[in-house]
């Protein structure tokens, strides 16, 4: 049978509004009192109903995540960086996945995953701005990622572009020409996939190197689309010495297909990539990629909504602030 509040109450000899008190985290109560009804509380094995309680305060001390695919190395990476630094402020964390659906993105604004939440952190990439906010409701709401901006919504950006940019000119540098993209349709401009691809394309003209729309592959970005583009690239004859995944799944992908036609990585071609997920660091050879600033973005991320969710403000001025980026070199382009 399930302990009450009660049972708390009368083994530690208080009132029921005593017990409550100390659950709540009342102030005013006297620490010898406090610690009694905490010793029953530890004794009875009694557990607080959250939902009750987040009912009477109004405060559920959850914040959701909204993301698309845990299976995706860097969302799953990036979520238990959102959890340490939820954890270390005295929240915890909802994850949902959208799988890119309008509809799940949609839900998880207004649904009852969000009735749980004090706040949400979403990385959206079906709805556009004017459905997000149409959506959103009062909550509190941070988003992560570039495939939405907007003056009138909080997000944490990675510098893709730059980033970007500072992978393609330390290609250059080491003297290759035909850098091939994986990832990008010729023409992106929005989302993470357009930034990079602009990166590129700024890095290869300031250089003087033409930009060759044959060298961009469209593929999902995962590892299996990363080896696919490659091996399409290899059997099409177009001719190049680098690869340059738009994130490390995709590197990953083209690296193992490389080493699987026989081709000598870094001597024949280059691979480099973006996100500096933990395998990148133990690929054979090792990846040379970005790292986007991720315990950064989770940091101010999850700083930013908790800001706005105990915020006083009724119109807190939007905050956009852009993380560091680091260029790690590894073996597979030195």
């Amino acid at each position: 049978m399930a302990v009450t509040m009660n049972d708390v109450a009368r083994a530690a000899g208080v009132s029921l509004k005593t017990v409550s008190n100390v659950i709540n985290n009342y102030e005013f109560i006297r620490p010898a009192t406090k610690q009694r009804v905490l010793d029953a509380i530890d004794e009875l094995g009694y557990e607080t109903n959250l939902t009750a309680r987040s009912l009477r305060s109004g405060k559920t001390s959850m914040l959701g995540l909204v993301l698309a695919d845990l299976s995706i190395p860097y969302y799953a990476e990036l979520a238990s960086d959102i959890m340490k630094a939820a954890w270390a402020r005295g929240y915890r964390v909802l994850v949902e996945q959208s799988g890119n659906e309008a509809e799940h993105e949609k839900a998880a604004l207004q649904g009852q995953f969000r009735s749980l939440t004090d706040g949400l952190l979403f990385i959206p990439l079906a709805l556009d701005a004017e459905q997000i906010i149409a959506a959103a409701g009062k909550k509190p709401l941070v988003l992560l990622g570039e495939f939405v901006q907007d003056p009138r919504l909080d997000m944490v950006l990675i510098q893709n572009q730059e980033a970007a940019a500072a992978v393609t000119t330390h290609l250059l540098a080491g003297g290759r020409r035909r850098i091939a993209v994986l990832g990008a349709h010729d023409g992106d401009e929005a989302g993470s996939n357009g930034l990079r691809l602009r990166g590129y394309r700024a890095a290869l003209a300031a250089a003087g190197v033409e930009y060759d729309p044959t060298l961009v592959v469209p593929c999902d970005w995962r590892r299996d689309g990363g080896a696919d583009a490659t091996a399409r690239l290899l059997d099409s004859g177009v001719e190049f010495d680098a690869v340059f995944g738009l994130n490390d799944a995709l590197a990953l992908g083209a690296l193992h297909e490389l080493l699987v036609r026989g081709r000598n990585v870094p001597e024949e071609i280059a691979v480099a990539g973006f996100d500096d997920i933990d395998e990148s660091r133990f690929a054979s050879p090792s990846l040379t990629t970005v790292a986007p600033g991720r315990a950064e973005i989770a940091e101010r991320a999850v700083e930013l909504l908790i800001q706005r969710i105990e915020s006083k403000d009724a119109a807190p001025a939007v905050q956009q602030p852009k993380a560091a980026f680091e260029l790690r070199v590894r073996q597979s382009a030195p």
